[in-house]
């Protein structure tokens, strides 16, 4: 049941998400989640919305997409000290396994949320991001795959069938791409810059065994924007979300595919997030009562994060 105060949208913020360190110039710094909710407090959006505390996340709920010996790695690396982790380029801190699962578990509260009625739609402004975590390997500024957990989790807790993920960040969704490859009951559906990090993502790669044609990549090159990115939301997603019929739709909301982000070469513009919102909005709401989750994935360039995730969170609640 909706909220009796009209509020439709939930926003998942915490301060510890700050607590995972990456070290001096890094881009993927704790001012991303401050400067987005300082953006989301000025222009009153968070006033509009109701908080989400995040929770840990557990081990059962984390190894739905990892392998136990990743998992083993993740916590061997941080009590040997090391400052990357071992399996690929993510920065590590002591607290950083900690903070991995308050990200990852802040998307599972507003899963719940979300399929319990009580929020129509919501975004999770978590770090670290997820979408480059693989089953057995972290890398790309990822330890856990956060929307991918989230995606489990709605079919095991809250019987939901069919998922359909949709990831607009400027990198490819490695992660995710490889953990559903032969799922099918998930619809992968990816826009980003080739060739750029990690190297994946060619549109011949679609899926294998029960998920063949479930994969569906959108390969651009640099300077793309509003013109290939969002024709391929309406003219690839939404005929194959039509053919798919999902029961939650989770968005990887990169912010990285801004013009003027310093580790990508698109151009899409705030008004651009605002529409892609309205197509995954009009998706749910078409499909499965408007049940939306959104987490945050890739964005550097902190003001522009801040005005992109505003407008995010802005059509949201339109």
């Amino acid at each position: 049941m909706l909220s009796s105060t009209g509020v439709t949208t939930g926003v998942v913020v915490s301060e510890a998400y700050v607590e995972h360190l990456t070290g001096q110039g890094h881009p993927e710094q704790p001012g991303r989640v401050t400067a987005i909710v300082e953006r989301l407090q000025a222009d009153g959006l968070l006033d509009k919305a109701r908080r989400i505390t995040p929770r840990t996340a557990t081990d059962e709920e984390i190894l739905r997409c990892h392998a136990a010996d990743y998992l083993r790695i993740v916590n061997e690396d941080v009590t040997e000290g090391l400052h990357r982790l071992s399996t690929g380029d993510t920065p590590l801190s002591a607290r950083s396994p900690e903070i991995a699962r308050l990200a990852a578990g802040g998307l599972l509260a507003a899963v719940d949320e979300v399929l319990t009625g009580r929020l129509r739609n919501a975004f999770a402004v978590v770090r670290p991001p997820g979408h480059h975590a693989t089953p057995k390997k972290g890398m790309g500024f990822c330890l856990f795959n956060n929307v991918a957990i989230a995606a489990r989790h709605a079919q095991s807790k809250h019987g939901v069938g069919r998922v359909l993920i949709a990831d607009w960040d400027v990198h490819h969704g490695n992660g995710t791409q490889d953990i559903f490859y032969e799922d099918g009951t998930v619809l992968f559906f990816d826009t980003h810059q080739h060739p750029l990090y990690p190297g994946t993502g060619a549109a011949t790669e679609t899926g294998k065994g029960a998920g063949a044609g479930l994969t569906i990549n959108c390969p651009f090159p640099a300077g793309s924007g509003r013109k290939e990115i969002i024709g391929a939301f309406r003219e690839k997603l939404l005929p194959a979300a039509q053919a798919f019929r999902p029961d939650l739709v989770l968005v990887s909301a990169g912010f990285d595919s801004r013009i003027d982000d310093p580790l990508g070469s698109f151009k899409l513009t705030d008004e651009d997030f605002a529409e892609l919102t309205g197509i995954v909005k009009e998706i749910a709401a078409e499909h499965c009562g408007g049940r939306l989750v959104s987490t945050l994935e890739g964005g550097y360039n902190l003001a522009g994060l801040a005005s992109a995730a505003a407008s995010h969170v802005r059509a949201l609640m339109a």
